[in-house]
């Protein structure tokens, strides 16, 4: 299956705004500030940026040069009405120039955010939290979820819809009425005593989520549950999608960068990498791939990659991410099938995805 390689990035701005369409009293009326993230994806050709594996440095840079103007800024000067949605849309505009952009994303804070293609679609986020214990009672004898323990689970809201040149898409305040409920059932309990919830793996949980909220919750389009900071599950109604996050710290020369540039130099990075895979749910256990398997699977493939020189490994073109993800997909695909995504950040939020799957990927992860 052929696979489509995208480069991210993204970029920090502070600024100050108001909403003013907001309903009388709302806090957001006034005058106030944010720590915004700008990102933004693209698909450009290889070499875009001078050389092979300068593509994910050219995109942090051109969108660090695109945010420039809105840092320490009233956005109202440079919009009437500074939303997530209108201020993505603003950077769409002026990063027309970049090859292959896919969407722009600007989130106010950590736990809200829009991102927006070049169609007006959007695709609108909120996050929620709440801390509950639970134990997996089908897991194998030994198996450490089988104990009881806890978490501070993480919930994301999803919502895909077209914004037809609309300020905003669904509220997010909305959204927050509509979770509250949900809030006030798992908040500090033990979630095997929920019904439904006997057997409360990510997956369970995921699909237990979309139950509750899909039939008044119309734009819901995927539910995504971080069981750990590193680990989850996405939920579509219809397909399970798990992720595992590891890192790794490696050294690399770009045999490609030209005389003079530090990038030709012996340098390093620590990575992040994330593992999507996608498939059907086995009913008796209440997951798709177990999170320990995946890491178990993958430990020999990271054992190459950790401590080590990307640019002296075999069979590897060179040592760009987009090189290093390909290969990544080669010497996974016996080991993990349903493997079909992988994110590789060589700098914070930095560096390339590759995927090939038959279902989009859910944003953010």
């Amino acid at each position: 299956m052929n696979a489509n390689l995208h480069f991210v990035a993204t970029a920090r701005f502070e600024a100050a705004c108001r909403l003013p369409m907001l309903a009388d009293g709302h806090p957001s009326q006034g005058l106030h500030g944010h720590s915004y993230l700008a990102r933004v994806r693209a698909r450009p050709e290889a070499g875009w940026g001078g050389f092979v594996g300068a593509e994910a440095e050219m995109l942090a840079n051109t969108l660090r040069d695109s945010v420039a103007p809105l840092n320490y800024a009233d956005l109202n000067l440079h919009l009437p009405i500074p939303t997530d949605e209108n201020l993505a849309r603003w950077l769409l505009s002026r990063l027309r120039a970049v090859p292959g952009l896919a969407n722009v994303g600007v989130q106010s804070t950590a736990e809200q955010g829009a991102d927006l293609d070049g169609e007006d679609h959007a695709h609108i986020w909120r996050r929620f939290r709440f801390e509950a214990a639970h134990q997996l009672p089908n897991v194998p004898p030994g198996h450490q979820c089988g104990r009881m323990h806890g978490h501070g689970f993480e919930v994301i809201l999803h919502a895909d819809q077209d914004l037809a040149g609309g300020d905003m898409g669904v509220d997010l305040d909305y959204l927050a009425e509509c979770w509250a409920p949900l809030q006030r059932q798992l908040h500090y309990q033990c979630l095997n005593d929920i019904a439904g919830l006997e057997n409360p793996t990510s997956e369970m949980l995921c699909e237990w989520i979309w139950r509750q909220l899909k039939p008044g919750l119309s734009e819901l389009s995927w539910v995504t549950v971080y069981e750990t900071a590193t680990a989850g599950c996405h939920y579509d109604g219809r397909h399970f999608r798990i992720w595992k996050e590891m890192r790794f710290e490696s050294a690399l020369r770009l045999r490609h960068a030209p005389d003079g540039d530090r990038r030709a130099q012996l340098h390093g990075h620590s990575y992040l990498l994330r593992l999507h895979l996608t498939a059907p749910l086995d009913r008796v256990m209440g997951w798709t791939v177990d999170y320990g398997e995946v890491k178990s699977l993958f430990t020999p493939i990271y054992k190459d990659l950790d401590h080590r020189r990307l640019d002296e490994m075999p069979r590897l073109a060179d040592a760009d991410v987009g090189s290093v993800l390909h290969w990544m997909r080669r010497r996974c695909q016996a080991e993990l099938p349903q493997l079909d995504r992988i994110d590789l950040m060589q700098t914070p939020a930095c560096g390339a995805v590759l995927s090939w799957g038959e279902h989009g990927p859910a944003l953010p992860s």
